[in-house]
Protein backbone atom coordinates (compact mmCIF):
# COMPACT_ATOMS: atom_id res chain seq x y z
CA UNK A 1 0.00 0.00 0.00
CA UNK A 2 1.48 3.15 -0.93
CA UNK A 3 0.67 6.03 1.84
CA UNK A 4 0.79 9.70 1.32
CA UNK A 5 2.68 11.91 3.94
CA UNK A 6 0.71 11.87 7.20
CA UNK A 7 0.18 15.82 8.23
CA UNK A 8 -0.09 14.52 11.71
CA UNK A 9 1.36 11.87 13.54
CA UNK A 10 -1.69 11.16 15.77
CA UNK A 11 -5.22 10.41 15.67
CA UNK A 12 -5.87 13.64 17.56
CA UNK A 13 -4.97 15.80 14.89
CA UNK A 14 -7.22 14.45 12.46
CA UNK A 15 -10.21 14.51 14.95
CA UNK A 16 -12.34 15.68 17.08
CA UNK A 17 -12.50 12.84 19.63
CA UNK A 18 -10.06 12.81 22.35
CA UNK A 19 -10.42 9.78 25.41
CA UNK A 20 -11.62 8.80 26.37
CA UNK A 21 -13.67 7.95 23.68
CA UNK A 22 -11.56 8.28 21.27
CA UNK A 23 -10.73 4.80 20.20
CA UNK A 24 -7.70 4.78 17.38
CA UNK A 25 -4.20 4.93 18.87
CA UNK A 26 -2.25 4.88 15.93
CA UNK A 27 -2.79 5.37 12.16
CA UNK A 28 -0.94 2.53 10.41
CA UNK A 29 -1.49 4.00 6.64
CA UNK A 30 -3.53 6.64 4.81
CA UNK A 31 -3.91 6.51 1.04
CA UNK A 32 -6.26 8.42 -1.11
CA UNK A 33 -8.85 5.58 -0.97
CA UNK A 34 -7.90 3.60 2.54
CA UNK A 35 -6.88 3.79 5.27
CA UNK A 36 -5.41 1.43 8.37
CA UNK A 37 -5.71 1.89 12.15
CA UNK A 38 -5.15 0.01 15.38
CA UNK A 39 -5.90 -0.05 18.83
CA UNK A 40 -4.81 -2.01 21.67
CA UNK A 41 -7.21 -3.14 24.24
CA UNK A 42 -5.84 -2.57 27.47
CA UNK A 43 -9.45 -3.98 29.50
CA UNK A 44 -9.76 -0.73 31.55
CA UNK A 45 -11.38 0.97 29.06
CA UNK A 46 -14.80 2.68 29.89
CA UNK A 47 -16.71 0.24 27.49
CA UNK A 48 -15.39 -3.17 28.29
CA UNK A 49 -15.37 -2.94 32.26
CA UNK A 50 -18.87 -3.19 31.89
CA UNK A 51 -19.16 -5.67 29.22
CA UNK A 52 -19.16 -8.10 30.76
CA UNK A 53 -17.92 -8.79 33.92
CA UNK A 54 -15.58 -12.10 34.08
CA UNK A 55 -16.11 -12.14 30.31
CA UNK A 56 -14.66 -9.06 28.99
CA UNK A 57 -15.49 -8.44 24.98
CA UNK A 58 -15.14 -5.14 23.01
CA UNK A 59 -18.96 -4.22 22.25
CA UNK A 60 -20.10 -4.21 18.71
CA UNK A 61 -21.69 -0.64 18.54
CA UNK A 62 -17.71 0.58 19.80
CA UNK A 63 -16.39 -1.74 16.82
CA UNK A 64 -18.41 0.70 14.59
CA UNK A 65 -17.34 3.76 15.88
CA UNK A 66 -13.78 2.77 15.11
CA UNK A 67 -14.43 1.66 11.47
CA UNK A 68 -16.34 5.56 11.79
CA UNK A 69 -13.70 7.10 13.71
CA UNK A 70 -11.09 5.43 10.99
CA UNK A 71 -13.06 6.91 8.14
CA UNK A 72 -13.01 10.51 9.84
CA UNK A 73 -9.49 10.02 9.47
CA UNK A 74 -9.60 9.46 5.85
CA UNK A 75 -11.73 12.52 5.03
CA UNK A 76 -9.94 14.70 6.92
CA UNK A 77 -6.74 13.51 5.77
CA UNK A 78 -7.73 13.32 2.32
CA UNK A 79 -10.80 15.60 1.40
CA UNK A 80 -10.68 17.91 3.85
CA UNK A 81 -13.24 21.27 2.60
CA UNK A 82 -10.77 23.35 4.70
CA UNK A 83 -7.20 24.95 4.21
CA UNK A 84 -6.79 23.51 7.67
CA UNK A 85 -7.71 21.82 10.68
CA UNK A 86 -7.28 22.41 14.06
CA UNK A 87 -9.39 20.50 16.14
CA UNK A 88 -7.72 22.45 19.47
CA UNK A 89 -10.89 25.19 18.55
CA UNK A 90 -14.35 24.12 17.32
CA UNK A 91 -15.07 27.41 16.11
CA UNK A 92 -12.09 27.54 13.88
CA UNK A 93 -13.29 24.90 11.84
CA UNK A 94 -16.78 25.61 9.81
CA UNK A 95 -17.30 21.46 8.71
CA UNK A 96 -17.67 18.74 11.48
CA UNK A 97 -15.65 15.97 9.44
CA UNK A 98 -16.64 12.93 9.07
CA UNK A 99 -20.50 12.37 10.68
CA UNK A 100 -22.14 9.17 10.14
CA UNK A 101 -25.50 9.13 8.54
CA UNK A 102 -25.95 5.51 7.75
CA UNK A 103 -25.08 2.31 8.66
CA UNK A 104 -25.97 -0.08 5.76
CA UNK A 105 -24.97 -2.98 6.94
CA UNK A 106 -22.71 -4.96 9.91
CA UNK A 107 -21.69 -7.91 10.37
CA UNK A 108 -20.10 -9.57 13.67
CA UNK A 109 -18.23 -12.37 13.24
CA UNK A 110 -16.45 -12.68 16.42
CA UNK A 111 -14.29 -11.11 19.77
CA UNK A 112 -11.90 -9.10 20.80
CA UNK A 113 -11.03 -9.17 24.42
CA UNK A 114 -8.45 -7.22 26.71
CA UNK A 115 -4.41 -7.28 25.44
CA UNK A 116 -6.01 -7.79 21.67
CA UNK A 117 -4.33 -5.58 18.75
CA UNK A 118 -7.89 -4.54 17.10
CA UNK A 119 -7.23 -3.22 13.53
CA UNK A 120 -9.48 -1.53 10.99
CA UNK A 121 -9.07 -1.20 7.55
CA UNK A 122 -11.36 1.25 6.27
CA UNK A 123 -11.72 1.55 1.86
CA UNK A 124 -13.76 4.55 0.56
CA UNK A 125 -15.80 3.11 -2.01
CA UNK A 126 -17.59 6.52 -3.58
CA UNK A 127 -17.73 10.04 -2.66
CA UNK A 128 -20.72 11.98 -3.98
CA UNK A 129 -19.94 16.17 -2.97
CA UNK A 130 -20.14 15.59 1.05
CA UNK A 131 -21.52 12.47 1.25
CA UNK A 132 -18.49 9.04 1.66
CA UNK A 133 -19.48 5.80 1.46
CA UNK A 134 -17.28 3.33 3.09
CA UNK A 135 -16.63 -0.70 4.12
CA UNK A 136 -14.46 -1.55 7.02
CA UNK A 137 -12.70 -4.92 8.11
CA UNK A 138 -11.99 -5.11 12.07
CA UNK A 139 -9.45 -7.91 13.21
CA UNK A 140 -8.39 -9.14 16.17
CA UNK A 141 -4.70 -10.56 16.11
CA UNK A 142 -5.46 -11.34 12.66
CA UNK A 143 -8.66 -12.96 12.81
CA UNK A 144 -11.90 -10.76 11.34
CA UNK A 145 -14.02 -9.70 14.13
CA UNK A 146 -16.49 -7.33 11.91
CA UNK A 147 -17.42 -6.39 8.44
CA UNK A 148 -19.62 -3.18 7.75
CA UNK A 149 -20.65 -0.79 5.15
CA UNK A 150 -21.77 3.00 5.90
CA UNK A 151 -22.05 5.93 5.48
CA UNK A 152 -20.56 9.53 6.49
CA UNK A 153 -21.07 13.27 5.88
CA UNK A 154 -19.52 16.74 6.71
CA UNK A 155 -21.78 19.06 7.63
CA UNK A 156 -21.56 22.42 9.06
CA UNK A 157 -20.14 22.58 12.95
CA UNK A 158 -22.84 24.65 13.84
CA UNK A 159 -25.33 22.10 13.15
CA UNK A 160 -23.54 20.11 15.97
CA UNK A 161 -23.12 22.69 18.36
CA UNK A 162 -26.40 24.51 18.06
CA UNK A 163 -25.13 27.93 16.86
Amino acid sequence: MNTFQHRFNTPEGYLHHRPPYLLVDEIVSITEHEVCTRKKLRGDEFFITGHFPGAPILPGAIMQEMSTQSAGILIAGEFNPMEDYDTSDPDHNPYALGVLVKVLRARFRGFARPGQLVEARVVLNEQVDQLFDFSATLRADERIIMQNQFQLTNIPSSSLTGR
